[in-house]
């Protein structure tokens, strides 16, 4: 049996949605076809990795060691990845419910309860919203503490961008001063620093042949791509306080918003500041939008 695809059509993009795979993005693309996110085949779909954009929820990125403290407890968590982590939620390969959908707007909806074998100690419910107007897609996350005591909570997006067009690398932007510094494992050894001005990307320039895998703190919330004859700006809401930078080796750019640091289930409790882990009490929510925009000649 074939994946089920969702599809939104407007004037100017055409976005493919798979509830049955973490309700990701299988594709975003203009309607003459040329893609804004990286084109991906759905016959070789077979997780959210592969998709062009998945949600991370209840938290981004990695865990050390796959555990985390919270309240004076202990968490041990499944590892998932093959160096002992594990990385951005659980939700992003699991099915979603359409709550709504018609030909310009998509309303999922994810409720832990509903699993038996969830890697997170926290019941929890989920909300995805994808609306498109015009040259532009909103997509909009919210996650809410279904459990009876306080969570520790985070959420992103992680949409891998069409890099080069027409064989033009981008010129790339976004407003953040501060990086963390890694470990091997892209794990953060402390508090974030100011970027230095081979890490900057203040000031607009292309990525060019170097990979980048880093978070970046202090994030305006606002980020360009410009190929000269177009563009594309995402503007995501303050919830959204980092950014994860990666250069995927399909040659894909992942840009993500997250609302805090990697690892910061244990770097919050260590006292590290401005990581930004979120604490939400039973019914509480916390969510955003990001907006993705054309300019010019798509």
């Amino acid at each position: 049996m074939g994946l089920e695809v969702l599809s939104l059509r407007s004037d100017h993009l055409a976005l493919d949605v798979l509830p049955g795979i973490g309700a990701s993005v299988l594709n975003l693309r203009v309607v003459s076809g040329r893609p804004v996110l990286r084109a991906v085949d759905p016959a070789g779909v077979k997780s959210s990795s592969q998709c062009a954009s998945f949600s991370l929820v209840p938290f981004s990125n990695r865990v050390r060691d796959a555990r985390f403290t919270f309240a004076g407890q202990a968490h041990q968590l499944r590892v998932t990845t093959a160096d002992g982590l594990t990385q951005h939620g659980d939700v992003r390969n699991r099915p979603w419910q359409v709550e709504a959908a018609d030909d310009e707007k998509l309303r999922l909806r994810f409720d832990s309860r509903e699993f038996g074998d969830l890697n997170w100690p926290w019941a929890f419910g989920a909300q995805m919203e994808y609306r498109l107007s015009g040259a532009a897609l909103e997509m909009t996350l919210s996650l809410t503490n279904l459990d009876t005591t306080d969570m520790p909570a985070g959420l992103g997006l992680h949409p891998y961008f069409a890099r080069r067009q027409d064989g033009v690398d981008p010129q790339v932007s976004f407003g953040a001063d501060l990086i963390y510094d890694m470990d091997p494992r892209s794990l953060p050894l402390g508090a974030a620093r100011p970027v230095r001005p081979d890490e900057d990307f203040r000031s607009a320039h292309p990525v060019g042949e170097g990979t980048i895998d880093q978070v970046y703190a202090g994030w305006d919330g606002h980020a360009r791509l410009d190929w000269g004859t177009r563009a594309l700006n995402m503007q995501a809401d303050p919830v959204f306080s980092h950014l994860v930078a990666f250069t995927a080796p399909d040659g894909s750019l992942a840009l993500e918003p997250v609302s805090h640091a990697t690892d910061a289930l244990n770097l919050a409790p260590q006292g590290v500041p401005g990581v930004d882990l979120r604490v939400l009490a039973p019914g509480e929510s916390l969510g955003g939008t990001v907006r993705l925009t054309l300019e010019g000649d798509w």
